[in-house]
């Protein structure tokens, strides 16, 4: 057991260490990411302003932290479809990786959330800081809050990293997956709250969001941080994502087992 922690926080730290080394795509990520947060608060601004101050439940302050927190989160989660192990399915080098004494489901996740974390702190984090020097934005003050939005934003780059291992583990049977990437990258970020919350949504909409993960991978933590939903309501979200989590990882271990035996009949 010991060795096996030990060498999924090697995968993790080594994921962090990956992700380090592209340190000036992180900072053309952090300048996008600021600028499209600008074009948002001029956008989003206006919205509220016209609506009366107040849409939804949203203010300035509020609508500015959904803002520049969702920006912030860009570059973790991962809203394209894309990972490294739908590569090695395509080109049969996962059959190397079944070998090996790890369960590729949760090496490739692990690896996938480590990269997660290292944009956090050359992306992420700067953009909040931007948005909060230049704009303002409400945020949670509760050192319970400051925890429950740390606990749900880890969950959802976890939930985002197991979600998109779906989309890779369908090229056991389709073998190119880039038709499913571009789909899972307009209907991920639409739903996930990526443009605008999803409490502004039509309610059909809305609810047709809430029965799907997206939710989980944004709107949710950015709801907890902004202290936008607290006490019980903050723990429904963060429950919310530990269900999304564990169906998630359910749903890629059956798709791993079977794309595994597909492997084997056919001589992989």
């Amino acid at each position: 057991m010991r060795r096996t922690t030990r060498t999924y926080a090697r995968l993790l730290l080594a994921g962090i260490r990956r992700q380090s080394t592209y340190r000036l795509a992180a900072f053309g990520g952090l300048v996008a990411n600021t600028t499209f947060g600008l074009l948002k608060v001029a956008i989003l601004f206006a919205t509220v302003r016209a609506a009366g101050g107040e849409l939804n439940g949203y203010d300035i302050g509020s609508i500015s932290a959904y803002i520049w927190i969702s920006q912030g989160m860009l570059g973790s989660v991962n809203l394209n479809g894309r990972t490294d192990i739908a590569d090695r399915i395509k080109d049969g080098s996962i059959v190397v990786d079944f070998l090996r004494p790890l369960d590729v489901q949760a090496a490739s996740i692990t690896s996938e959330v480590g990269q997660a974390l290292f944009a956090l702190l050359p992306r992420g984090l700067p953009s909040v800081a931007i948005g909060a020097l230049v704009v303002g934005m409400d945020v949670t003050s509760s050192p319970l809050g400051l925890v429950a939005g740390a606990l749900s934003l880890l969950l959802a780059l976890v939930v985002s990293a197991t979600t998109v291992y779906l989309v890779a583990a369908a090229g056991f049977w389709l073998v190119e997956t880039r038709g499913l990437q571009i789909l899972y990258m307009v209907v991920s970020g639409f739903l996930a709250g990526l443009f605008v919350p999803i409490d502004l949504f039509p309610t059909w909409l809305r609810v047709l969001a809430e029965v799907t993960p997206f939710p989980s991978m944004m709107m949710y933590p950015v709801d907890v941080i902004s202290g936008r939903s607290t006490g019980l309501d903050a723990l429904g979200l963060i429950g919310l994502q530990v269900f999304w989590l564990a169906a998630m990882a359910l749903v890629g271990h059956l798709m791993t087992r079977a794309g595994r035996h597909r492997l084997e009949v056919q001589g992989g």
